[in-house]
């Protein structure tokens, strides 16, 4: 090789090195970065949380709401629908709330906002009527599913093969009947659940129940406890039994049961593993929590 072809090549070799040093210095930082996070998983919404963050009244989306009449449904009793104002985030998970008997959605309207603005389009719902029986509840639950992925204003928004159901009492009965009907559902929690049936092999869905230490209409015993054991273990499953609580807890403003549903749900609406620092390892009793079980096989 001549001279001059070597000193050719000697500039091209360093700037050849500079520039794999530049693509790796840029490499890091993409790997690094939350868009790179959130490339990983296309269904992260929102910014990494933190115990602050999921225990606030209200997450980072604004919420907008609208109304859907009675009259214009079927198969459940219309409701209310919060979704997050903002588009540039693509689509949401979306979850459908019940009440529980003998009452109306106002029961459990303080859910709807406080989940949509952590990223996820929320459906309360009244039933058809205020006496009707888990099973009832259950299939009102995927009628309401239906509806908002299919017919509501806000169907663009959602993305309609991540979706969810909570429900109180017997809406708690009827959303392990939802589950057990469509395991294709995300996430499932049932709030101090009421249901005959005590046994849940069947159903797939991860699944959170809420029980409460206090509760005499449906003590966890002969409900929360027994749906929980009967879940398959090879099922995402946990339950959480309030400290100091009673059957109607999830009828006002909770922090503990808001703070486990939006992990729960952001873990498995979302896939979004940034939530598991709170599930896993599992949460101790505190002043709020007398006991919590769960498998936490969704740990990697």
């Amino acid at each position: 090789m001549s001279a001059g072809s070597r000193a050719f090549h000697g500039p091209r070799r360093r700037l050849a090195g500079a520039a794999a040093a530049i693509a790796a210095v840029i490499g890091l930082t993409t790997l690094s970065s939350p868009g790179a996070h959130a490339a990983d998983n296309p269904y992260e919404r929102g910014p990494a949380p933190t115990e602050s963050s999921i225990e606030a009244l209200r997450g980072p989306y604004s919420v907008a709401e609208t109304e859907v009449s009675s009259l214009a449904v079927t198969g459940f009793g219309g409701g209310t629908i919060y979704y997050p104002t903002s588009t540039s985030d693509g689509t949401f998970g979306a979850v459908v709330i019940s009440p529980g008997f003998t009452a109306l959605q106002s029961s459990i309207a303080w859910l709807g906002p406080r989940l949509a603005s952590q990223g996820f389009v929320v459906f309360t719902i009244d039933t058809n009527t205020t006496v009707d029986q888990p099973d009832s509840r259950g299939r009102q639950l995927l009628a309401a599913l239906d509806y908002l992925t299919e017919r509501s204003s806000v169907r663009s928004r959602i993305d309609s093969s991540r979706l969810g159901v909570m429900g109180h009492s017997m809406g708690g009965g009827g959303t392990l009947e939802a589950a057990k009907t469509r395991p294709s559902l995300q996430a499932a929690i049932p709030l101090t659940p009421w249901n005959l049936d005590k046994t849940w092999p069947e159903v797939r869905t991860p699944t959170l129940i809420i029980g409460a230490d206090g509760d005499t209409i449906a003590p966890v015993a002969s409900h929360s406890e027994p749906f929980y054991s009967s879940l398959p273990s090879s099922t995402d499953r946990a339950y959480l039994e309030l400290n100091g609580a009673t059957h109607f807890s999830p009828n006002t403003s909770n922090t503990t049961i808001a703070k486990y549903s939006i992990s729960w749900l952001k873990r498995f609406i979302d896939n979004d593993t940034r939530y598991d620092q709170f599930l896993c390892p599992l949460p101790r009793p505190s002043l709020t929590i007398e006991e919590y079980r769960g498998n936490c096989p969704h740990v990697s």
